[in-house]
C-alpha cells in the first residue's frame, strides 16, 4: 500500500511539473485554436488513424468501426464500416501437447470480443466504380478488405468489394505456405473449434489506460521559450523504458467475418459459456507449432497503403481487358513476417452510377522481403519524372527500427509475373541497432526532379528527417529530433515539403519548417478566421493518434482521444470517446512560396491578425490555387473556399485583394495594381487564351465565394437573363461584374465543348463509328446548333463556322438526326430548344399542362427521367452524357480540323467531371446520407 501511495505521489508531482512547463511553452505565443471539431463514438488505438481522401472525405479508424465524415459538414451524415467477427483460416491443426509452445501462447491465451481497425488508406480518385476512392481497411486480426461508397445502395454502411487476405490465403495455400517439408497427406484426428487469437507486442506501446508520466490536455504545442529539438543521443539511452513502454501485454482479439488468419485450436470455454459444436474428425493437415506460427504470420497484415494512381500508354500496357483501363494503383500490405505483398488493381474501364462492378483486374505482382521483423508502416510517393513510365518510391519501416527506401518503374508493374521477384529495387537502408521501432513514415517527392524528403517517427518519441536524390542515390540525414515524450503517431508534410507536422501519444502537435538542410520548430498560428464555439466538446484530451493535411494544405485535421475519467460517465463518456479537430495552417510562413506578396490596405481593419499572418495567408492561398492549375491534381478546394468565406465575414477587402492578385497572375500574367472592377473587365477579354482548369477554378470561386449568398438555381437563371429582378438580385455593381465574369467564363467553356463535339461528330460519322458504353461520343448536335444560333452575337467566329459546316455536311449526306426532335418524358409532347439549362414542353392540347425538364449540361439534350443522373455539387446542374476528357486539358480555345481524323480523346473513357466546374460529379443522395463536397 505504501509503495502504491508513493508511486501515485511521484506521478502527481510529475504531472504538476509537466503542466507548469506546458504553460511556459505557450507563454510567448497564444495557443492555436481549432475552427471546427466532431466527436467520435469510439477511440483509435494505433498510429496514423486518420486519412483524408481526394473526394474530401475523412476516414478515422475508431475502435471496431471506421467512421467516415465530411469536413464541410462535420456534424452532418456519416458513413461507417463495422468490422465483423470471422472464422479461422484452415491452415492446419496442432497437437494438444504443442499448444503450450512459446510461439503459440499468444494465440491460445489472447481474448478480444471484437477486432479493431489497425490501419486505413484511401486510393486516388478513379478507382471506385463511380470514379471515387476506395478505402482499404486492415484489422487487428490481420484481415485486409477494400470498400466502396454506397452511391447506388442508399445506406450508411460502406460496401465491401474485395477481400485481399482471402486472395493471399489462396496463393499461399497453392504453394503449401512455402513449406515443401510439410506432408499434405498427414491428416489430423484432433477435434477443433473456431476459437483463435493473435498477439500484438506493439500494443504495449499504445495502451491507452497505462499510467503516463506526462499528460497534456491543451493539445497543440507551439514553439516557445523551451526547446524540444535536442538531438537524440545514440546508444542504449533510447531504450524501451525511456520511450515510455510498459511491459508487453497481449491484446485480446477475436476473429472477424470470413476465414481467420490463425490455426484452429482446441475449444477453450470463455466466461463459462459452452463451446460450439466440435467436429469429430478434422481433415486439415497436422503441422508443428512453428509451422502454424509461421503460416499465421504470413496472413497477419499490420498496415496497408495505396500508391499514387499510375497511367501508362496503350503501347506499353496493351489493350484493356475485363472492364479495366490503363490506369492502376498498387496496394501494399505489410505483414508480421517482414514481407510486403504488392497488389495491382486496375481502375474501371468506364464509370457508372447505376450499378457497382467489383474490380476485375486484381493481381498479386510480388512479395517483397522488406525487413526481418514486423512491417509497421508504409508510405508512397510519385517521383517527379519526365519519362512516360513514371517511377514510384516506397518507404517501409519495421519494429526492429530499420527503414528502407525502394524504387519501382510503372512499366515493370504490368509485366511482373514472378511473385517472389517483386519489381522494386532498394535505394537506401537506414539501420541503427539502438533505434526504437518505427511507428510512422511520411514520404514526399519535391518539385525538384528526383528529389524527396522522408520523415521517420519512432516509438521513443523522436523522429528523423532525410533528404535524397534518387538519380544520384544520395541521401542525407537532416537530423534527429527528440520532439515528443511518447510514441510519434503522425507525420505529415505540407507545402511541397517545406513544412512538417508531427503528433504523438503525449497529446502534443508540433509544427516544423524545413529551410535548405535545416529543420526548425515554428509556431502554429493562433489566429483563426471564422472562429466557432464548441462549448459542447470537452477539452480533456489525453492522446493524439494521427494527423493529416487538407488537399490544399491550408488546414490540418487530427484525431484525439478523451480522458474518459474526466467525462460525465452518464452522458459524455458513453458517446464521446474521441474527436476530430481542424486547425488552420494557412497563416504559417513558408519558404519562397510566393515572394511578391504585399498589402495595400490598413492592417487595423483586421483585428486579431498581424500583418505577417495576413501576408502568409495571402501567399499560401495563391500558392494553393496555383497548384490546381495542373490537370493531374483533383479539383478539391474545400479548404480554400472555407478560408475565403471565413475572411469574407470579417475582412471582405482582404478577400478582394487576394482575388484581384490571383486573377492578375492567372489571366494577365502580371499583377495589375488597380481596382477590382477594372481587373474584372480586363480578365473577360483573356478567356480565349486561358486553360480550361483556370476557368473551372474561376467559376467555383465566383459561385462559392463571391456569390455565396445566392442559390445555384438563382445564379443559373440570372446568367440566362430569365426575368430575375435585378434590383433585388444583384444590388451592387460589383456583383454584376462578377456575374458577367461568370457568364463569360461558362460561355467560353460551352463554346469549347460545342466546337470539339461538332468537329468530332463529322469525323466519327464519316468513319461509321458508334457510341460505346463509357466512351465519349458527340451527342446533341442539333441542340448545339440551336445554341450557336441563339448566341450568334456572342460566340467566336470559328464556332459559327464549324456549326455552318456541319449543317451543310448533314444536308449533303441527307442524314436524318434522331435527336433533332425531342419529346417530353411525361406527356410525349414536343420540346423546343430555348435554353441549355432546362426546357418546357409544348403540352397537350387537351390538358394544357407544360412540364419543366432539365437538360444535360454536356449534350444540352433533355435528361431522361428513368435512369440515374450525375449531379454537380457546385452549380447543381445535371449530366446524362459525360464530357470528353480533352475539354478539361485544353490550354486555350482551339478548333479542330473539320476534315481531320477522329481525335484520339474520343477513344478514351470519359471521366465524370462537370464541364463548367471541373469537379467530380456524383449521384444525388438523400440529405440524411453522406455525400462528399469537393467545394
Amino acid at each position: 500500500m505504501r509503495q502504491r501511495q508513493r508511486t501515485w505521489f511521484h506521478s502527481c508531482v510529475r504531472q504538476l511539473t509537466f503542466h507548469k512547463s506546458t504553460n511556459l511553452t505557450f507563454k510567448s505565443t497564444a495557443m492555436a485554436s481549432r475552427f471546427q471539431a466532431a466527436t467520435l463514438v469510439d477511440s483509435p488505438s494505433y498510429p496514423n488513424s486518420i486519412a483524408w481522401s481526394d473526394e474530401n472525405l475523412i476516414a478515422v479508424a475508431s475502435g471496431h468501426l471506421v467512421t467516415i465524415l465530411n469536413p464541410a459538414l462535420p456534424f452532418g451524415p456519416r458513413g461507417l464500416i463495422s468490422i465483423p467477427k470471422s472464422e479461422p483460416y484452415p491452415i492446419g491443426v496442432v497437437k494438444r501437447e504443442d499448444l503450450a509452445s512459446g510461439c503459440l501462447l499468444p494465440t491460445t491465451l489472447s481474448r478480444e470480443p471484437r477486432p479493431s481497425v489497425r490501419s486505413v488508406s484511401w486510393s486516388n480518385l478513379g478507382m471506385a466504380p463511380n470514379s471515387g476512392c476506395l478505402l482499404a481497411v486492415c484489422t487487428t486480426k490481420g484481415r485486409v478488405k477494400l470498400y466502396r461508397p454506397p452511391f447506388c445502395d442508399f445506406c450508411a454502411e460502406w460496401i465491401e468489394v474485395l477481400d485481399i487476405t482471402e486472395r493471399l490465403y489462396d496463393y499461399f495455400a497453392s504453394i503449401n505456405f512455402e513449406d515443401p517439408d510439410s506432408p499434405p497427406s498427414e491428416i489430423s484426428n484432433e477435434p477443433v473449434t473456431d476459437h483463435c487469437c493473435v498477439d500484438d507486442p506493439t500494443d504495449s506501446v499504445l495502451v491507452k489506460e497505462r499510467k503516463r508520466r506526462r499528460t497534456n490536455t491543451s493539445g497543440v504545442r507551439n514553439f516557445g521559450s523551451e526547446t524540444y529539438c535536442d538531438q537524440i543521443p545514440s546508444g542504449p539511452g533510447s531504450s524501451s523504458e525511456s520511450e515510455g513502454e510498459g511491459p508487453s501485454k497481449s491484446r485480446c482479439t477475436k476473429s472477424e467475418g470470413g476465414k481467420s488468419l490463425h490455426q484452429m485450436v482446441p475449444a477453450i470455454q470463455i466466461r463459462g459459456r459452452p463451446s460450439k459444436k466440435i467436429p469429430e474428425i478434422c481433415s486439415l493437415p497436422l503441422i508443428t507449432a512453428d509451422q502454424y506460427a509461421s503460416r499465421s504470420a504470413m496472413l497477419s497484415a499490420l498496415v496497408v497503403a495505396w500508391s499514387p494512381l499510375l497511367k501508362l500508354s496503350f503501347e506499353i500496357c496493351g489493350d484493356p481487358e475485363n472492364n479495366s483501363s490503363n490506369c492502376f494503383s498498387l496496394l501494399a500490405v505489410g505483414s508480421k513476417t517482414g514481407k510486403i505483398s504488392l497488389w495491382r488493381i486496375n481502375a474501371p474501364q468506364y464509370y457508372s452510377i447505376e450499378q457497382s462492378v467489383p474490380p476485375t483486374t486484381v493481381e498479386l505482382i510480388g512479395i517483397l522481403k522488406a525487413h526481418s521483423s514486423w512491417v509497421t508502416t508504409i508510405s508512397w510517393a510519385l517521383l517527379a519524372s519526365e519519362s512516360s513510365s513514371p517511377q514510384v518510391l516506397l518507404a517501409t519501416g519495421s519494429s526492429d527500427g530499420s527503414v528502407r527506401i525502394w524504387v519501382g518503374h510503372s512499366e515493370e508493374f504490368m509485366k511482373s509475373t514472378e511473385v517472389n521477384n517483386a519489381p522494386f529495387y532498394p535505394l537506401k537502408e537506414i539501420i541503427n541497432m539502438y533505434a526504437a521501432p518505427v511507428s510512422v513514415l511520411s514520404l514526399m517527392s519535391t518539385p525538384s526532379l528526383h528529389k524527396m524528403v522522408l520523415a521517420v517517427g519512432r516509438t521513443s518519441g523522436a523522429f528523423e528527417v532525410w533528404m535524397g536524390d534518387t538519380s544520384m542515390k544520395k541521401f542525407n540525414k537532416v537530423g534527429s529530433y527528440d520532439a515528443h515524450d511518447q510514441v510519434v503517431t503522425g507525420l505529415a508534410w505540407a507545402f511541397d515539403g517545406c513544412s512538417l507536422y508531427s503528433c504523438s501519444q503525449d497529446n502534443f502537435v508540433r509544427s516544423w519548417s524545413l529551410h535548405g538542410s535545416t529543420l526548425s520548430e515554428v509556431p502554429i498560428p493562433s489566429s483563426s478566421p471564422g472562429m466557432r464555439s464548441f462549448s459542447d466538446i470537452p477539452d480533456v484530451f489525453i492522446s493524439c493518434l494521427g494527423l493529416v493535411v487538407s488537399p490544399s494544405n491550408l488546414a490540418v485535421a487530427m484525431v484525439r482521444s478523451f480522458d474518459v475519467n474526466q467525462l460525465d460517465h452518464m452522458y459524455e463518456a458513453r458517446l464521446q470517446k474521441a474527436a476530430v479537430e481542424f486547425f488552420w495552417i494557412g497563416g504559417q510562413q513558408q519558404k519562397d512560396i510566393l515572394s511578391n506578396t504585399s498589402l495595400e490596405f490598413d492592417i487595423e481593419a483586421f483585428p486579431g491578425f498581424t500583418e505577417k499572418e495576413l501576408v502568409h495567408w495571402e501567399s499560401n492561398i495563391l500558392w494553393s490555387l496555383k497548384q490546381y492549375e495542373h490537370c493531374d491534381k483533383p479539383l478539391v478546394i474545400w479548404d480554400i473556399v472555407a478560408a475565403l468565406l471565413a475572411f469574407k465575414q470579417s475582412a471582405p477587402s482582404f478577400v478582394d485583394h487576394v482575388l484581384v492578385k490571383w486573377l492578375s497572375i492567372s489571366f494577365v500574367d502580371v499583377h495589375v495594381e488597380t481596382s477590382i472592377g477594372k481587373v474584372l473587365q480586363h480578365v473577360c477579354k483573356r478567356f480565349g487564351k486561358a486553360a480550361s482548369r483556370q476557368l473551372h477554378l474561376l467559376n467555383i470561386i465566383c459561385r462559392r465565394v463571391v456569390l455565396s449568398e445566392l442559390k445555384a438555381d438563382e445564379i443559373n437563371s440570372d446568367l440566362l437573363n430569365l426575368g430575375v429582378d435585378d434590383a433585388n438580385f444583384t444590388p451592387l455593381k460589383l456583383l454584376n461584374l462578377w456575374m458577367e465574369l461568370l457568364s463569360s467564363s461558362e460561355r467560353e467553356l460551352r463554346e469549347r465543348l460545342v466546337d470539339f463535339s461538332i468537329s468530332a461528330y463529322k469525323s466519327l460519322a464519316s468513319s461509321s463509328s458508334t457510341s460505346e458504353p463509357g466512351y465519349w461520343y458527340p451527342l446533341g448536335i442539333a441542340q448545339m446548333e440551336q445554341w450557336v444560333a441563339n448566341n450568334n452575337h456572342r460566340v467566336h467566329k470559328q464556332v459559327k463556322a464549324v456549326a455552318t459546316k456541319i449543317i451543310t455536311y448533314k444536308r449533303s449526306r441527307r442524314r436524318k438526326v434522331e435527336e433533332e426532335k425531342e419529346q417530353c418524358s411525361y406527356c410525349s409532347a414536343s420540346v423546343p430548344f430555348d435554353s441549355p439549362e432546362f426546357a418546357l414542353c409544348t403540352g397537350l392540347e387537351s390538358k394544357g399542362q407544360k412540364h419543366k425538364l432539365s437538360r444535360c449540361s454536356v449534350s444540352m439534350q433533355v435528361c431522361p427521367i428513368t435512369t440515374p443522373l450525375w449531379q454537380c455539387k457546385c452549380c447543381q446542374r445535371w449530366v446524362s452524357n459525360l464530357a470528353p476528357e480533352s475539354l478539361f486539358t485544353m490550354c486555350q480555345h482551339y478548333s479542330l480540323d473539320f476534315n481531320s481524323s477522329p481525335p484520339s480523346s474520343t477513344k478514351v473513357a470519359s471521366k465524370p467531371l462537370c464541364p463548367l466546374c471541373g469537379i467530380l460529379l456524383q449521384r444525388s443522395q438523400p440529405e440524411f446520407l453522406l455525400s462528399p463536397l469537393p467545394v
